[in-house]
């Protein structure tokens, strides 16, 4: 197997892991892919063409080594290829589930633009680090040596952990506050299960928790303490704490009742997934159950609804698009797999407004489809279409900063809300969305703020953030 040479695409056709049949996956919130066997992974790692200039790594957020550890997997060096998997990405086993890659090291392969299908990376990715896991090479990374002094960490969501890994592997004393019960943030509330089943998280959250990190749950800043208590305990504070607040509708009757937020939608379905009871989801307010459902917006938030709703048991599920499916921001296979599980999805739908019908429902109105791609169309009532809908729901929303009241502003470089110690690790408008390219962000900013902070009894002025001793405010 060592011997094995790589450019079998000129003799293997792409294969994905097996998929759950429809009808099956409707019925339930798991998983909808096999992992790849031994075999089938060996093959289609061997697919690669060892670019010289792998465009496969040039658009990963992360920019993985994709050439180096799909030979080591063909090869059969599977703990290498862990190795080099985890060097730049601290959460490689989710990202090869929920990354989009399809519009990203997949769809830029080379051998995916010459035709002949390009290797299955994100699949060959997962196979690798779940393998990983189950022969023990997953260690917590801990320090070689304590530096005495401690960094809060505000959110535990993809931006806190995989600051606080790199922050306690340097030596630091990690504090992660977050409001919620769970470690995990977006990954175990946002992100339904059949995308990434929640013991994935967990067993990620607790490899943390072995390397010393430590965890405050139900703590809420500004309601167990506040801002500057944190600051005046730890040496620095990261704010990672996402944007939970969703984009409002702007289109006439967005405000009549039964329109919800995606993030308000999924958190609740989650939490019920997980055992939770939830009032909202009791009562049917956040449960698609024997509802006409549609969905605006066209992303990955969009089909995550769409799927959901179907699970739920919604009597139909439509989703509205503005643009042409070519255009469309979230990836394809996601449209295919809810296309499969049997709901419409309607393109060039942009909704002109929502009115009221009689006993409560609501009807959406819709414009004729233009076909001019991605240039927004201005509304047309005399071409308006209408979908009769039980419950509208909207998706998207931007990573910001939140002022007072709830609206946000971009979160800019330097310190958080103008603190000294504060350090944002949000999801700034305008970037890469995309779970890889939050890793990347977060292990950065990670550096930056360890090489800011410095010794609490010889602080390093100048640079690019401030910087204080230990215990000032």
């Amino acid at each position: 197997m060592a011997n094995q040479r790589m450019l079998g695409f000129v003799h293997t056709a792409q294969r994905m892991p097996d998929k759950r049949p429809a009808t099956e996956r409707r019925q339930d919130f798991a998983e909808i892919y096999a992992r790849f066997s031994d075999e089938r992974a060996n093959e289609q790692a061997n697919r690669c063409s060892q670019c010289g200039v792998p465009f496969c790594q040039v658009h990963c957020p992360v920019s993985n080594n994709i050439p180096d550890w799909l030979k080591l997997t063909s090869e059969g060096r599977l703990e290498e290829a862990y190795e080099v998997s985890q060097a730049t990405n601290n959460f490689p086993e989710i990202c090869g589930r929920i990354c989009p890659q399809d519009r990203l090291c997949e769809g830029n392969c080379v051998i995916e633009q010459s035709t002949h299908g390009a290797v299955t990376i994100g699949s060959v990715e997962k196979y690798i680090n779940d393998t990983a896991w189950d022969q023990g090479w997953v260690k917590p990374r801990k320090p070689s040596r304590e530096l005495g002094v401690s960094v809060g960490v505000i959110g535990a969501g993809p931006a806190g952990l995989a600051a606080a890994e790199e922050l306690r592997a340097k030596g630091y004393e990690v504090h992660v506050y977050d409001r919620y019960d769970r470690m995990g943030g977006l990954l175990v509330y946002g992100i339904p299960g059949f995308k990434l089943e929640k013991s994935v998280v967990e067993r990620r959250v607790q490899l943390l928790a072995d390397a010393g990190v430590i965890y405050h749950p139900n703590f809420e800043v500004g309601r167990d303490a506040s801002l500057p208590e944190l600051r005046r305990k730890h040496v620095a504070v990261l704010v990672a704490t996402g944007v939970y607040k969703a984009r409002d509708i702007k289109a006439p009757g967005s405000g009549l009742g039964n329109i919800v937020a995606a993030l308000d939608y999924l958190t609740t379905s989650n939490k019920v997934s997980l055992g939770d009871t939830v009032e909202a989801y009791e009562n049917g307010s956040l449960n698609a159950a024997g509802k006409h459902v549609v969905v605006l917006g066209g992303g990955d938030t969009a089909m995550d609804c769409v799927r959901t709703a179907i699970r739920q048991g919604a009597t139909s599920v439509k989703c509205l698009y503005r643009r042409d499916r070519k255009n469309m921001p979230g990836s394809q296979r996601e449209v295919a797999h809810a296309e499969e599980e049997g709901r419409g999805v309607h393109l060039a739908g942009r909704p002109g407004r929502l009115h009221r019908r009689q006993r409560g429902h609501r009807r959406a109105r819709r414009a004729h489809p233009s076909g001019r791609g991605r240039r927004h169309r201005p509304p047309n009532p005399a071409g308006d279409r209408g979908v009769g809908v039980h419950r509208p729901g909207r998706s998207g929303h931007q990573g910001a900063r939140l002022r007072a009241g709830g609206s946000a502003r971009p979160v800019r470089r330097g310190g958080a809300e103008g603190h000294p110690l504060g350090h944002a690790a949000g999801r700034p408008p305008q970037q890469d969305d995309q779970p890889g390219g939050r890793v990347r962000r977060r292990r950065h900013r990670a550096r930056r703020l360890a090489g800011g902070v410095g010794h609490p009894r010889r602080p390093r002025r100048g640079g690019g953030h401030p910087r204080l001793r230990q215990g000032e405010g």
